[in-house]
């Protein structure tokens, strides 16, 4: 079983960074008649935050960084490790982190790490980071989660385009040896890799004209080969079943008392789904936060930005044991339990 523990490293701060941008869901021309507030009612999200042409995920990143970075009156010598999580890269190569470690302006000795991870990809780039910070050699590090997918979604494809946004996060991480432990749970199953994907541009399936043809893929679903292809009903059925099954065992496997945990923080999604999700693992309502009717489904970002707009103040005033669940494109899944104390959340930025 892919389980894992990570001592000596605590999370010593957060930040998020959003466009400007605001979206209207209700003004999106495909909705027909009253689909705009069936959406609403069942996936929950009434506007998003979308980047403008040229920016970046790692744009976002960057600014997220350096305002963290300044709220910890950190030293940027200091910082000896940068993990990049996101699957909207700068390019195919070199790896982002290389770039970001450069525009940072953090020292040559920093070692940099790219992971291609979408909606579990923040839990995955925790428990990396803590991994190679246990042994408490490396002092400071910071991980780095977001994603630009709005650019992967075709605006003609109503099963797609409603729900994907923008952000960039980033989490600074410090060796601690009084620091709780941290534990994790993970899961893959690649049989389903074929319900989220861009089908076309990578080495598989190099970019030919025909990627650019666009075509008819159901009601109201037109895409070329070079948009995000999201399978809903896949997608959803994969969602109920393996985040409470990945809940479940990190805290049998690790004799974790659920009623200690004080916020459940779940990929925002579909308000629908994790819904179902804390219903099967009765949790109680005023324990599972949301933001994605403001913010949308920003993919590996979507925890910590959780973290900055809705629990700032509880982060920094309290010691708060918090389990964190992803799970999404792969088909993959993470779940995390983890205490934050002494946390700096820094206010929400947009550029």
């Amino acid at each position: 079983m892919a389980f894992s523990r990570t001592k000596h490293v605590k999370i010593a701060g957060i930040a998020a960074c959003v466009p400007k941008n605001i979206v209207e869901n209700s003004v999106y021309p495909l909705f027909e008649n009253d689909e705009y507030d069936k959406f609403v009612a069942s996936v929950g999200i009434e506007r998003r935050r979308i980047v403008e042409q040229g920016v970046c995920t790692s744009d976002l990143c960057f600014h997220a960084a350096e305002q963290l970075i300044k709220d910890l009156n950190w030293t940027k010598e200091e910082i000896e490790l940068l993990v990049f999580v996101s699957h909207t890269a700068d390019y195919k190569l070199p790896a982002t982190s290389c770039i970001l470690q450069h525009r940072l302006g953090l020292s040559n000795e920093c070692m940099t790490l790219d992971i291609s991870l979408g909606c579990s990809g923040y839990i995955h780039g925790l428990n990396t980071a803590a991994s190679l910070m246990s042994s408490g050699i490396i002092k400071k590090g910071l991980l780095l989660a977001g994603n630009t997918q709005s650019l992967y979604a075709s605006f003609e494809d109503k099963s797609a385009y409603p729900l994907f946004a923008d952000a960039g996060t980033a989490t600074a991480l410090v060796s601690d040896e009084n620091a709780c432990e941290m534990f994790f749970h993970f899961g893959t199953d690649g049989s389903g890799y074929q319900a989220i994907i861009l089908p076309d541009g990578g080495c598989r399936n190099p970019v030919t004209p025909e990627s650019f043809k666009m075509e008819d893929c159901g009601a109201g679903i037109r895409r070329s080969r070079l948009h995000e292809g999201l399978d809903g009903m896949e997608v959803f059925s994969f969602g109920i079943t393996k985040a409470p099954q990945s809940v479940r065992k990190l805290l049998e496997n690790f004799n974790l008392d659920m009623d200690t945990i004080n916020y459940f923080l779940f990929h925002q999604a579909n308000r629908f789904m994790v819904e179902k999700i804390r219903k099967k693992l009765k949790i109680p309502e005023e324990k599972v936060p949301y933001n994605i009717k403001d913010f949308g489904n920003t993919s590996c970002a979507t925890i910590p930005l959780l973290m900055v707009t809705n629990l700032k103040e509880q982060i920094q005033n309290n010691k708060l044991k918090l389990l964190l669940c992803g799970f999404g494109v792969g088909l993959s899944w993470g779940a995390a339990v983890l205490t934050t104390e002494k946390c700096r959340v820094s206010d929400l930025i947009e550029i």
